[in-house]
């Protein structure tokens, strides 16, 4: 189906289902350091509205929390105060700032140079892969809810007509969630008590982020992982759309928008906003690329952020049903790295190809950390970083 060619209505439910699958992190993240959730859904619609903006509107993307600040926000926070923590925020910014720089300096030699399809490939197989270990914590909450969520979620997939099949995720969750309710595994008191409309309690009551310099140098190190998740992302997304985006709009463009977001969700109170690996999952498996829906998801953001009771409700929604879905749409990204891989003919019979690839996933995989002092690097951010660097220093034979 030509997603170009989808009427306004069916727009708007796959807009709100590819919320349906950021919503869970999104509000997960700043429930576990200590922000208001309705103030991280605000700035993920701003974000991506802002991200939009700066790229043309040309690229399915939406931002959400990242988790790979969840550790060093809680760490700042407890030296600094979250104000401190929040003006942090902007060295996250600044380091987006200053790599679109240097791709709008030298442009596409550079990131051809930096992140070859060896790399690239791997680094967006590990996007999915470090993310299954949450969607398995998630789902064995409740293995039978999940199971039913991804079953039914499945099912539609393959086997859904028209409508229904664009919105698979929607449909798995709503099954999940009547299955919980019949379970006895829903608490709606949260929905009862909570009031019709509310604006985030960091509108109502304003506090400006408290520069320091020290959180501001200390966030800068995180920044480095989410810039490489973001090219891994760029490049996933790509993949999905049949389109070469980081030759236009351009990855300097990408990466100001990211940068430009995550300054607003520093003044908006909520966590930094970074392409999320979720919704590129969902996009793969729906086919819908159409940039609209995505920014239909934000606008939806923007809307559930002040409905007290519609918030409520679906932070009601068990971690077992969307970790169910979760199950799909990690592995979908995971797919996307392979497709990427055997669309750019990596040779695997080439030793060094062998080296580099082997390294980012067991790197990445298998939980490595770098600490120096207060500099700390782990996850897919190390992975890629070494991936990189291996690619630089081994010389490259007759073979390769």
């Amino acid at each position: 189906m030509d997603d170009l060619n989808l009427t306004p209505f069916r727009k708007t439910v796959v807009g709100v289902q590819f919320l349906f699958v950021a919503f869970g992190s999104t509000v997960l993240v700043p429930l576990l350091v200590g922000l208001d959730p309705s103030a991280a859904l605000f700035s993920a619609g701003i974000g991506t509205l802002i991200f939009h903006l700066v790229t043309k509107g040309m690229v399915p993307i939406f931002l959400g929390s990242s988790f790979a600040f969840i550790t060093p926000i809680i760490a700042a926070s407890g030296q600094w105060g979250m104000p401190g923590t929040l003006a942090g925020f902007a060295g996250v910014a600044l380091i987006y700032f200053i790599v679109a720089g240097l791709v709008k300096w030298k442009g596409m030699q550079l990131l051809d140079r930096l992140f070859p399809p060896v790399v690239i490939g791997p680094v967006i197989m590990l996007i999915g892969l470090s993310l299954s270990g949450t969607a398995v914590d998630m789902a064995k909450t409740n293995w039978l809810l999940a199971l039913i969520s991804l079953a039914v979620a499945v099912v539609v997939l393959m086997f859904g007509k028209g409508l229904v099949k664009l919105v698979p995720v929607i449909c798995g969750i709503i099954a999940g969630f009547v299955v919980a309710i019949c379970l006895g595994e829903v608490d709606f008191s949260a929905v009862a008590s909570a009031p019709w409309l509310a604006l985030p309690e960091h509108i109502r009551h304003p506090e400006l982020p408290a520069f320091q310099w020290e959180p501001f140098v200390f966030m800068m190190p995180v920044a480095l992982a989410a810039v490489v998740e973001h090219v891994g992302d760029v490049y996933a997304i790509g993949a999905v759309a049949d389109e070469n985006f980081v030759k236009d709009p351009g990855l300097h463009r990408t990466m100001l928008g990211d940068g430009l977001a995550c300054l607003a969700a520093s003044l908006l109170g909520g966590p930094p906003v970074t392409t999320y690996s979720e919704v590129t999952g969902a996009v793969q498996i729906t086919r819908i690329t159409n940039p609209q829906v995505i920014r239909i998801a934000a606008v939806t953001a923007l809307i559930f952020s002040v409905v007290g009771k519609l918030n409520a409700l679906l932070q009601s929604i068990p971690q077992a049903v969307l970790g169910g879905i979760m199950l799909l749409l990690f592995g979908s990204i995971a797919a996307v790295g392979i497709q990427n891989l055997m669309r750019n003919k990596v040779d695997f019979g080439v030793t060094r190809n062998v080296i580099i690839a082997s390294v980012i996933l067991t790197t990445g995989i298998g939980g490595a950390v770098l600490t120096a002092g207060s500099f700390s690097l782990s996850g897919i951010g190390l992975a890629a970083l070494t991936g990189l660097v291996l690619n630089l220093i081994l010389p490259r034979t007759k073979e390769s």
